[in-house]
């Protein structure tokens, strides 16, 4: 097992520097991220989460339909209104309780409302604790494409539940684990031994190692490539490009959203192959974990080439209508590829 990867977390604080001087991560418990919350806010939630944060003694204050489909311009119209509404002023801070979602929605609404507030992340869910709510990018959907709307907006600290988890179903903790293998097939084989040794079904199984290891990995890519100008950052959209695809088509429904990068990081990685990126067999090895975590490795909607295709010519590494990807060069290694054959791509969806 990797000799730095099995450091328990919790209580500790990791850091995360910005382009002005950063914020903390922690991992606590609900009773203590309750009283880390400043007096002065304004708590927004999605209509399910909401009951789970006020059992904790959080009160919400505004809340939204549950659900992709919800980060959208209406709602982010409705949530600022709401805010405005409160006579929110630029010493209340928003506090978004939730997952990637909610946490991108406020988010964006904080970098907005009075040109930027106060803004704290709890994610509830493990796929927001090990990615969404570290990193600075808020926004919302398009009817084109996904977070075509938004902003590099850094919260001003990350408070994370981590029994919060409790109240995870095994699905969306398996939501959860593709974005934590993807940390490891980009950027550290060690990475993946180790959760290879240690697998994760149920909630109970997540180590608090895990979750500081992924923050750790994506603090050092994004510190490095703040505002997506060198490529460095775009390595953490390995499965994303073509997922996003699937998302965008799927109208963000049947598939959560690590299930479709799950999908998308199979794919891409054959895309490797295909382009002779990366070794013969680096797809298996991609594959063959998704599906012990119970994540889908296909799905009917790839047969609908020509819709992907279209719905990734929005993603935002494209340039020219050019395809782009982030893809692996070996498990551990990972670099932007732009200007991909179409041709190709068609190929790795048809298969």
């Amino acid at each position: 097992m990797g000799s730095n990867a099995l450091t328990e977390a919790s209580g500790s604080s990791i850091w995360v520097p910005t382009e002005g001087a950063g914020y903390a991560v922690d991992i606590l418990d609900w009773q203590r991220v309750a009283k880390e919350l400043p007096e002065n806010r304004i708590t927004i939630a999605d209509d399910q989460v909401a009951s789970i944060a006020q059992a904790a003694g959080i009160a919400v204050n505004i809340t939204f339909p549950a659900g992709e489909p919800s980060k959208n311009l209406a709602n982010y119209i409705g949530v600022l209104e709401e805010v405005a509404d409160r006579r929110a002023s630029r010493k209340t801070t928003l506090v978004a309780i939730g997952g990637g979602v909610t946490g991108d929605l406020v988010g964006f609404v904080a970098a907005t409302y009075m040109r930027g507030v106060p803004f704290i992340q709890v994610p509830t869910t493990l796929l927001a604790m090990v990615d969404s709510s570290v990193g600075g990018k808020v926004g919302i959907d398009l009817p084109q494409g996904k977070n075509l709307a938004g902003s590099f907006y850094s919260p001003d600290r990350v408070l994370i539940p981590r029994d919060a988890l409790n109240t995870l179903p095994e699905r969306q903790v398996r939501n959860g684990m593709a974005e934590v293998w993807k940390y490891g097939f980009i950027m550290s084989e060690e990475f993946i031994k180790d959760l290879d040794a240690h697998p994760v079904q149920r909630a109970d199984q997540v180590a608090d190692w895990m979750i500081s290891r992924c923050i750790e990995f994506k603090r050092d890519v994004v510190a490095s490539d703040f505002r997506e100008t060198t490529g460095a950052r775009a390595t953490l959209n390995f499965g994303h490009t073509i997922g996003h695809a699937i998302e965008k088509v799927l109208d963000y429904r049947d598939l959560l959203h690590g299930e479709a990068i799950s999908i998308g990081m199979v794919r891409e990685a054959r895309l490797g192959e295909i382009v002779g990126f990366c070794p013969a067999g680096t797809a298996a090895e991609v594959e063959s974990r998704m599906a012990k975590q119970g994540l889908p490795v296909s799905h009917p909607v790839l047969a609908q080439t020509e819709e992907l295709i279209a719905a990734m010519r929005t993603d935002k590494k494209s340039t020219g209508g050019k395809l782009a990807f982030s893809l692996i060069s070996k498990l551990g290694a990972c670099r932007l590829v732009p200007d991909v054959c179409e041709a190709e791509v068609r190929a790795v969806l048809s298969e």
